[in-house]
């Protein structure tokens, strides 16, 4: 009796387990398709007002971090978009945020250190394949640009051929592979480069030796700005850029904490990367200095981004920060997935979180 019992009590365990676990799977199931028929093809970009909206799809550097991409922001101009910057991770971070791909006119490059471009690769085939071009992308940049394009282009050469002979040229359109570099001149002061309906870019160079050809990018439209430091040390020609501008996206590396890691490193035997770590402080600006030049400017907002170290946690952003808030006030460290809307004929910053 005992042994039928325990027989009957294991059956029922059975049974109730594989009921809970078939209800899982039906929990499941209708979670996904709730998710599918409310974000798949819909445009997140549909209840955006007119404006400048500023998409923050990397904001790290380097330094290995599993929250940040490498240094990206793509913006949204009314209904055209660009893409300046693409770090590694950043591509993928921007189509989490919804970014409209079939809006992308053209990107940018601040300059050629690897980190700012490693991801051009996939955003020349993001912009081919999600976008549905039929043309190249042209990507701005100074010079050697052409030689950073041409590479990637040959590298995903391979690809291009699977894609076409699987999807068709109806889909895959043969004409919309790849890039198409667009120098930049250096001039001091300055300069436009693209200028299309209300949309007007300018480019400046700026000091981030020795690279010698680094360049800073202001985008204005509907009465809004915002400016896009690159790398650069601190610089009074980029706070004269900037002048009135809504929003400066400033890069940002603290050398306190950066010497203290390369003291570590130095203490663990690793002279080369401490090496490395002695040497960026001379050509990134600190908080406090971007800070400084946000003032100069008079811009309403500044956005620290290309952060090193990024902050891991809350009460570090404050060590990060330092004494910044003694040269200017409005102050945010940007978060991969930030969005930074300016409604266009209007005064208000306005943030948000898209991841």
């Amino acid at each position: 009796m005992k042994k039928r019992l325990g027989w009957g009590i294991l059956a029922l365990v059975m049974v109730v387990v594989a009921g809970f676990a078939l209800g899982q799977r039906q929990i499941g199931e209708r979670l996904f398709e709730r998710a599918v028929s409310t974000t798949v093809g819909v445009d997140r970009t549909a209840s955006l007002p007119d404006g400048l909206h500023a998409y923050v799809c990397g904001s790290g550097s380097p330094m290995p971090d599993a929250e940040r991409a490498g240094p990206c922001i793509a913006v949204l101009a009314g209904k055209r978009g660009f893409v300046f910057d693409a770090g590694s991770g950043s591509i993928r971070k921007l189509g989490r945020m919804g970014f409209p791909m079939d809006r992308l006119d053209a990107a940018f490059l601040t300059h050629l250190h690897s980190d700012h471009f490693d991801g051009l690769g996939e955003l020349m085939l993001q912009a081919w394949m999600a976008g549905g071009r039929d043309t190249p992308l042209p990507i701005y940049g100074p010079e050697g640009t052409d030689r950073i394009v041409a590479g990637f282009t040959d590298a995903y050469t391979i690809d291009r051929g699977y894609r076409i002979a699987h999807h068709g040229e109806a889909v895959a359109r043969p004409g919309g592979f790849g890039g198409e570099a667009r120098i930049v001149p250096i001039e001091a002061g300055g300069v436009i480069i693209y200028r299309d309906s209300d949309v007007t870019i300018r480019a400046l160079p700026v000091d981030h030796a020795p690279v010698d050809r680094a360049l800073a990018y202001r985008i204005d439209y509907g009465g809004r700005s915002l400016v896009i430091s690159g790398d650069t040390v601190k610089s009074d020609a980029l706070a004269k850029f900037a002048k009135g501008a809504d929003v400066l996206f400033h890069e940002a590396l603290n050398p306190r904490m950066i010497g203290r890691i390369g003291k570590q490193l130095t203490a663990r035997g690793n002279p080369d990367a401490a090496k490395i770590m002695a040497d960026i402080p001379d050509y990134h600006t600190s908080p406090e200095d971007a800070a400084r030049v946000a003032a100069d400017a008079g811009v309403r907002e500044l956005v620290l981004y290309h952060l090193v170290p990024a902050p891991p946690a809350r009460l570090i952003e404050r060590v990060f920060l330092g004494e910044t808030r003694d040269h200017f006030d409005a102050i945010t460290l940007a978060q991969d997935g930030m969005l930074v809307s300016l409604p266009a004929k209007d005064k208000d910053v306005i943030f948000d979180d898209l991841l």
